[in-house]
């Protein structure tokens, strides 16, 4: 537990990518087996680990020490794993070693909710400050160090001659904790397929601005609309069908109406819709209604009715028993269009080609995404083969122009990791007329969002005096801020939710700019934000 412990402090305080990836390949040569492969899986966030409530933490702790101390102690750290791995206390008397990760794991696995608090509070006394934080970290479900699942797999890629691509492809068929994977990337005998339904990473693209444009000739590339879904891959061999998120989560559980139309054998990458055929045609619905789907594992019949799943497919990596994937675009595209031509494809359909002559007629049509719903546009160089990751040079987005928002900000809380001492998550709010209890009108902030990026590092800093200088309340970790700083917020989209006192909802919210100088009177209305629905 203690190396584990380690690595993770290590990887919290270690910013750079490269410096990442060294610490995570360090550990995985050094750390005996199963230890580093609960590891890795607990980097990927693939542990199967019934997580501990704060709450229970809370009373376990407050059990050990004053109620009050505590709680001066959570408010001014701000992360209830560091809280408690330095408050608590060290005098007590143990004969405990420290636990191996794996002891940790599997015990943690079996044990009810009772028993889970016992061997939590036995591992605590038997660990230093560190050991005790990643202990909790873990129990918790919430690593946060800055590492994402592809990070880890090419850390484990280092220790052999294993490519990232095989790995990712072969990675659904192990489970934690990996020790045939890790053993073959390390120079072993290859494991027996399990299955031919792994997943295939995605081919990714890269942001593009107009500017960028006249560097390409229009006749080297295909150009298509990027709808407003999710990325998935759809897989299916020998009576299997497996659905993938763009990060190889099997969601399939949750869209039971398209798998059961699956009929045929082949890898396809496409875009996650809600969308219902009217007339012929078919209609696709806003990703406020894909999301009610995305939330529900398990869909009721009624969901499936009002909200049935389809997938618009952009390319065939592979068909029947054909790997399409070194194939030119041109000609997987091809491939495609004549699959699909066999017969109905029920729930499926092609994301169609747009024509187009040059870049600034392309231009014109981009400008018309908004109010089609569509996020923008993609443009794929003919001549790519299917390549995992994002390669450079091969496929752009040219996402339509963000919305922007004057708001003022309301609520703020601290964040996580490096975080976790300043105030850096924030809930803004807009203006709405309203009547008070004696008939006067006047007008009251309510919340439309909350952002915890755009900012730099200074301004972060800046924005965490400006938190501790004007909180007027205080509800648990949630600061309630005089009403008097003004931020312009970025988003992609508006929608309709019945989840929140203003009746809307934003997609990915971020500060664009603080607006020190802007008095928060003259921030926008709510009316503003639903003309701006889409």
């Amino acid at each position: 537990m203690q190396l584990f412990a380690d690595l993770l402090d290590a990887l919290s305080y270690q910013p750079a990518r490269n410096g990442k990836l060294r610490l995570m390949e360090d550990y995985l040569r050094h750390a005996p087996d199963p230890d580093r492969g609960y590891a890795l899986a607990a980097l990927c966030g693939e542990l199967d680990l019934p997580s501990l409530k704060p709450a229970a933490l809370r009373d376990m702790t407050i059990a050990q020490i004053d109620p009050e101390l505590f709680h001066w102690s959570y408010d001014y750290v701000g992360d209830l794993a560091e809280t408690i791995a330095l408050i608590w206390p060290t005098g007590n008397t143990t004969t405990h070693a420290p636990p191996r990760l794996s002891e940790v794991i599997e015990r943690l696995r079996l044990a009810g909710r009772a028993e889970a608090m016992t061997l939590m509070s036995d591992w605590l006394d038997g660990l230093d400050a560190t050991g005790r934080w990643a202990l909790l970290k873990l129990a918790a479900g919430a690593l946060r160090v800055g590492v994402s699942a592809r990070l880890a797999k090419t850390a484990l890629s280092a220790l052999g001659t294993v490519s990232l691509e095989e790995i990712e492809e072969t990675w659904p068929q192990h489970q934690p904790p990996y020790t045939e994977l890790i053993q073959w990337v390390a120079g072993g005998e290859k494991p027996a397929a399990r299955n031919t339904l792994g997943f295939r990473p995605l081919m990714l693209s890269h942001p593009i601005e107009e500017s960028d444009l006249a560097n390409f000739a229009p006749h080297d590339f295909c150009a298509e609309w990027k709808w407003d879904g999710i990325r998935v891959q759809v897989a299916a061999a020998a009576g299997q069908v497996r659905l993938y998120s763009r990060a190889g989560e099997d969601i399939s559980g949750a869209f039971p109406d398209l798998i059961e139309q699956v009929d045929f054998e082949a890898v396809l990458d496409g875009e996650l819709l809600v969308a219902r055929h009217r007339n012929g045609a078919v209609e696709v619905a806003s990703f406020n209604d894909l999301q009610q789907r995305l939330n529900r594992k398990k869909p009721t019949p009624a969901l499936l009715a009002s909200s049935p799943a389809h997938v618009r497919l952009y390319d065939a990596l592979i068909i029947g028993n054909d790997d399409l994937r070194a194939l030119p675009l041109r000609e997987r595209r091809q491939h495609l269009e004549a699959w699909y031509g066999e017969k109905p494809r029920p729930r499926f359909d092609l994301s169609p080609l747009i024509q187009f002559a040059d870049w600034s007629e392309l231009a014109r049509l981009r400008a018309d995404a908004r109010a089609a719903g569509i996020e923008g546009l993609m443009l794929k160089r003919w001549e790519s083969p299917y390549i995992a990751g994002r390669v450079k040079g091969h496929w752009f987005k040219w996402k339509r122009d963000a919305l922007t928002i004057d708001a003022v900000l309301m609520y703020a809380q601290r964040g996580h990791g490096k975080r976790s001492s300043f105030y850096s998550d924030f809930t803004f709010g807009c203006w709405r007329p309203f009547v008070d209890e004696n008939g006067n009108p006047g007008r009251e902030l309510v919340p439309v969002g909350k952002a915890y990026s755009g900012f730099t590092d200074e301004e972060l800093r800046k924005l965490d005096r400006w938190v501790r200088n004007n909180t007027v309340e205080r509800f648990g970790p949630v600061r309630v801020l005089s009403p008097g700083l003004v931020a312009e917020f970025e988003f992609d989209s508006v929608h309709e939710s019945t989840r929140h006192k203003s009746g809307i909802a934003l997609r990915f919210p971020r500060f664009h700019r603080i607006r020190w100088d802007k008095p928060a009177n003259e921030a926008d209305e709510v009316e503003t934000l639903r003309k701006l629905m889409t």
